[in-house]
């Protein structure tokens, strides 16, 4: 039996990162572990990097630290993302490159529950509502048989999901939300707040497996100095440099639809 802070989502965002551990080490949580995405939206990867591997926190890859490797590609994130993870590659440290490489898709704790970061079998899935549940639920019950609950993260939204048969309720995220013997799919929410709107907090969770709760916690953190140091260090997409990049993408889906159009051609032409 253990009690553990899950963070998710950090981004860069070291101020946010410290203010959910300061709120985690309050709590007195027995281990802190993370769903990924470390890196690519906020100006200091390397120094988020560190602060992990210092307090022995596990891991495990998100979409943003795989494509900041080059493990992934881009294709499926916005403008400002891309640039953003453009920026990310050139100033990340090669111990931070080979620490994101280390990373493990997914953790198993006991027989208790599992970390993955987007779906089930898809890092970059967004699971959303209770019907991309439903559709993840059934793939982990066969990648981890006999597992009660999956963390993820990558929707930045502090949820709990359960799971009854093939039915799926979104449950309310009153402290404690207490978890009986079923599957539960449990978001922790975002470290980062950057692309959130309202007050920016850093979201977090604790999970006490003795009762098996979840509580949802967040922090202040200084929101305007992450993004005053993002501005600064060139992660923010200006309105022409985003034109450039959506007329790049553009072009590259007509290119790739001329080459698929050129090999039907070639195709028919020797039937």
């Amino acid at each position: 039996m253990a009690v553990y802070g899950l963070i998710a989502d950090i981004h860069g965002n070291r101020a946010a990162l410290d203010a959910a551990l300061a709120l985690l080490d309050e709590r007195g949580v027995d281990n802190i572990i993370c769903l990924g995405d470390i890196v690519g939206y906020n100006a200091e990867p390397d120094a988020c990097i560190d602060t992990l591997q210092k307090r022995g926190i596990e891991s495990i890859a998100g979409n943003h630290d795989l494509i900041a490797i080059r493990r992934l590609r881009s294709d499926r994130c916005a403008n400002k993302v891309i640039y953003a993870l453009h920026r990310t590659r050139r100033v990340l440290s090669k111990a931070g490159r080979d620490y994101l490489g280390s990373l493990p898709p997914d953790r198993v704790y006991g027989n208790d529950f599992a970390l993955i970061h987007g779906g089930v079998d898809d890092v970059e899935y967004y699971m959303r509502n209770a019907s991309d549940i439903r559709l993840h639920a059934e793939r982990f019950r066969r990648r981890f048989p006999g597992i009660g609950v999956c963390f993820f993260g990558h929707v930045h939204e502090q949820k709990v999901y359960e799971i009854t048969g093939t039915g799926v309720t979104e449950l309310p995220e009153t402290p404690p939300v207490l978890l009986r013997d079923r599957l539960y799919f449990v978001n922790p929410g975002s470290v980062d707040a950057a692309r959130k709107s309202g007050e920016r907090r850093a979201q977090c969770a604790v999970y006490d497996t003795g009762i098996r709760s979840i509580e949802f916690l967040d922090a202040a953190y200084d929101h305007a100095g992450s993004e005053a140091r993002a501005t600064s260090g060139g992660y923010r997409i200006g309105p022409g440099m985003a034109r450039v990049y959506s007329w790049r993408r553009r072009l590259k889906r007509w290119l790739a639809r001329a080459e698929r159009m050129a090999g039907w051609t070639t195709d028919a032409s020797h039937r």
